[in-house]
C-alpha cells in the first residue's frame, strides 16, 4: 500500500532535467486486479478492528481460538469486543474532525514557502502551486497539544482514552470520502486512466489531484493527517504510561523518538513532494484516502500500544536499546541525507531550490553541483553521485531497518509487533518492483547501463 513514507521517497532513481510523460505508461492492473483490490479492502477493516482487540482486550497479544470447537464463539466474542469498546461516540469524534479541521485551517493561513508541481497532462499540462507550510503547522501544533494538555483543556491521553471509538469514526470516515470522491469525480467527468473495474478503479482512485480551494486533499492527507496523527497516537501513549506508572520506559521512549524523527521529515521536507509520482500519477482513490486516513495511524502506533500494554518495566537490557538507537539514528541518517540529495538536485536542476533552515539539516545533504550524472537518449539524466551511486533503493532499505527497530523495542513475547514490518517489507518490495518497471520502460537500453553501474539494489556490495 502506498502511504506517505514513500511520497517523499518515491521515483526509483533520482530524475532529472526532463518532465515525466503520462503517455509513455499504459494503466495496468495491479494488487491483482479487482479481486486483489476488493479483498485488501476487506483485510483492511478486519486488520484494523483485530489489531484493537488484540491491544484493548488481550495485551497485545494476538487472539485465536482455543480449539476448533471454539471458532464460532471466538467471533462472537471478537465482535462483542468492537460493539462493547469500538462503537463511535460523540467525544470520539470532537477529536478526529477537531484535529482534521485544525490541521486543514493550518494548511490555509500558516506561512510557508510556495512551489509549482509538475505540468499535468491532463490538465492542459496546469502547474499547480503549492503553499507548503507543513513544518510551521507541525510547530504550532506541538505548541498547541503541549498548551492544552498542561493546562488541561485537553490531555494527551484522549486520544489513548478514546481509541477503540475513534477507529470506527475514522474507519466510517475514510470509506465515506472514498466514495463521494469516486461518485462525485464520475458525476462531474473528471475522471482519468480508467480501466472499466468499478472496483479497482475505486480502489486506486478516479481523480488526481483534488482541490478544496488552494489545498491538495491527496497531498494534506498523505502528510498532515497520517504522520501527525501517528506522533499523537505515540504521544498519548507515553502520556498514558506516565499516568499510569509515573514513569515513561525506554521503549516507549524510543517509538517516540522514532515516530517524532519520521513526521518531522514529512514536515521539513513538503516542499520536495508536490513533484514526486505520487502526487504527478497517482490518483486519489480509496487506497489512498483510507489508509492515510485511518490505516496509517491506526495501524502504525500498534508496536506503541503494545509497550503500554507491558507496563513500565525496562524488559531489555540497556546495551539492546543502545542498539536501537544507534541503527534508528543512522538509517534516518541515510534515509533523510538520501532523499535531501536527490530532491535538493531536482530543484537545483529546475532553478527552484530554496535553501531552508529546518531542524536537523543533516550533513552531505546538498550534493556539489553539478553532481555526477548518466545522460540518456531521451535527454534525461539519471543521477549517479552521493548515496545514489552506491544503490538505486538505498532509502527503501533504511526504511526497512528503521520499520524492523520499531518491532524490535516491544522485544521478542509477542508477534505482532512484528506484522508491521513484515506488510511493510511487502509494500516497499511491491513499490520498487513498480518502479524499476516504469524506469525500463521510459529509459530502455540506458536503463540497463545505468544498472551496470549502480549495481546494487537495496543494500551496498550485498543486494
Amino acid at each position: 500500500m502506498s502511504d506517505t513514507r514513500e511520497a517523499l521517497s518515491t521515483d526509483a532513481p533520482p530524475l532529472v532535467r526532463t518532465q515525466p510523460t503520462l503517455k509513455k505508461f499504459e494503466e495496468r492492473l495491479e494488487f491483482g486486479g479487482p479481486r486483489g483490490t476488493f479483498a485488501i479492502m476487506i483485510i483492511s477493516h478486519v486488520l484494523l478492528y483485530y489489531l484493537w482487540i488484540a491491544i484493548a482486550y488481550y495485551k497485545g497479544h494476538a487472539p485465536v481460538p482455543e480449539s476448533f470447537a471454539d471458532v464460532g464463539p471466538y467471533f462472537g466474542r471478537l465482535w462483542g469486543h468492537i460493539v462493547a469498546g469500538a462503537t463511535p461516540t460523540w467525544r470520539a469524534a470532537a477529536i478526529y474532525f477537531g484535529f482534521l479541521g485544525f490541521q486543514l485551517g493550518c494548511a490555509y493561513v500558516m506561512p510557508g514557502v510556495k512551489v509549482k508541481g509538475l505540468p499535468v497532462p491532463s490538465e492542459g499540462n496546469r502547474q499547480r502551486e503549492y503553499l507548503c507550510n507543513g513544518y510551521v503547522t507541525w510547530l504550532v501544533t506541538l505548541a498547541t497539544a503541549a498548551a492544552l494538555h498542561f493546562s488541561g483543556v485537553f490531555r494527551l491521553t484522549e486520544w489513548a482514552d478514546n481509541l477503540g471509538p475513534m477507529l470506527t469514526v475514522a474507519v466510517i470516515f475514510g470509506n465515506l470520502v472514498s466514495i463521494y470522491t469516486y461518485v462525485a469525480t464520475i458525476r462531474a467527468k473528471r475522471e482519468i486512466r480508467m480501466t472499466g473495474h468499478t472496483v479497482y478503479d475505486f480502489f486506486m482512485g478516479a481523480i488526481l489531484n483534488p482541490f478544496v480551494g488552494k489545498v491538495d486533499m491527496k497531498m494534506f492527507v498523505e502528510i498532515r493527517v497520517s504522520w501527525i496523527l501517528l506522533f499523537f497516537l505515540t504521544a498519548s501513549a507515553a502520556a498514558k504510561q506516565f499516568d499510569l506508572y509515573g514513569t515513561v520506559s525506554w521503549p516507549m521512549i524510543f517509538m517516540l523518538t522514532a515516530h517524532g524523527l519520521y513526521t518531522n521529515a514529512c514536515m521539513k521536507g513538503e516542499e520536495s513532494i508536490p513533484t514526486t509520482w505520487d502526487i504527478f500519477y497517482e490518483k486519489w482513490g480509496w487506497m489512498l484516502i483510507f489508509w492515510n486516513l485511518v490505516g496509517v495511524p491506526m495501524v502504525y502506533c500498534f508496536n506503541s500500544y503494545y509497550i503500554l500494554q507491558q507496563g513500565a518495566a525496562e524488559y531489555h537490557h540497556p546495551a539492546f536499546m543502545g542498539l536501537l538507537f544507534f541503527l534508528l539514528f543512522g538509517a534516518y541518517y541515510v534515509w533523510d541525507t538520501s532523499m535531501a540529495q536527490k530532491n535538493r538536485y531536482r530543484a537545483m536542476e529546475r532553478g527552484l531550490y530554496i535553501k531552508r533552515n529546518t531542524f536537523p539539516q543533516m550533513p552531505w545533504g546538498t550534493l556539489k553541483y553539478p553532481p555526477k550524472l548518466l545522460k540518456t537518449a531521451n535527454g534525461g539524466s539519471l543521477l549517479i553521485d552521493g548515496f545514489w551511486a552506491y544503490a538505486r533503493k538505498i532509502h527503501y532499505a533504511a526504511d526497512i531497518v528503521m520499520a524492523s527497530c520499531w518491532a524490535l523495542a516491544c522485544g521478542f513475547d509477542g508477534i505482532l509487533p512484528y506484522l508491521y514490518p513484515c506488510f511493510f517489507f511487502v509494500m516497499i518490495m511491491h513499490r520498487a518492483s513498480r518502479d524499476e518497471a516504469r524506469c525500463k520502460e521510459k529509459y530502455g537500453e540506458d536503463w540497463d547501463r545505468y544498472t551496470s553501474i549502480v549495481k546494487y539494489r537495496f543494500i551496498p556490495f550485498v543486494i
